[in-house]
């Protein structure tokens, strides 16, 4: 079974996935095959260049083909990202066509966007299920 996590819940990053998902990846002992990670809020602290937990995320991303996006209001309101909202425009109308945005001092392979961006991304390999933590 293929798997997405979104990660929206307070300190799920710092607890959910640093203390049980990534561990059990890292092992290889999950039991699913993850295909991407959604990060919001505070969430995208951890995907900060040089966080631990972060790096090691990064790099069973890189081994497993695991997609990390933030969340780009999120990144862009916590200094992780430089551009304009992906679909947003300030009046808070949607846009057709994406804005500009690179995500910045984040561990690699990290992605910034919205979810027309998630979607996009996971299309090839689209997950059975997603998951909220």
């Amino acid at each position: 079974m293929k798997v997405a996590y979104i990660l929206a819940t307070p300190r799920a990053s710092v607890y959910k996935l640093a203390q049980m998902v990534l561990p059990q990846l890292e092992a290889g002992v999950h039991g699913a095959d993850v295909v991407g990670m959604f990060f919001f809020d505070d969430n995208t602290f951890i995907l900060r260049q040089g966080d631990p937990i972060g790096e090691r995320l990064a790099q069973v991303a890189r081994e497993k083909g695991i997609l990390l996006m933030m969340c780009d209001m999120c990144a862009l309101q916590r200094n992780l990202a430089e551009g304009s909202p992906r679909w947003c425009n300030p009046d808070c109308t949607g846009r057709t066509e994406p804005n500009e945005i690179k995500p910045v001092n984040t561990v690699a392979g990290v992605q910034v966007g919205c979810f027309p961006d998630l979607y996009a991304a996971l299309g090839s390999n689209p997950p059975d299920q997603i998951i909220t933590l």
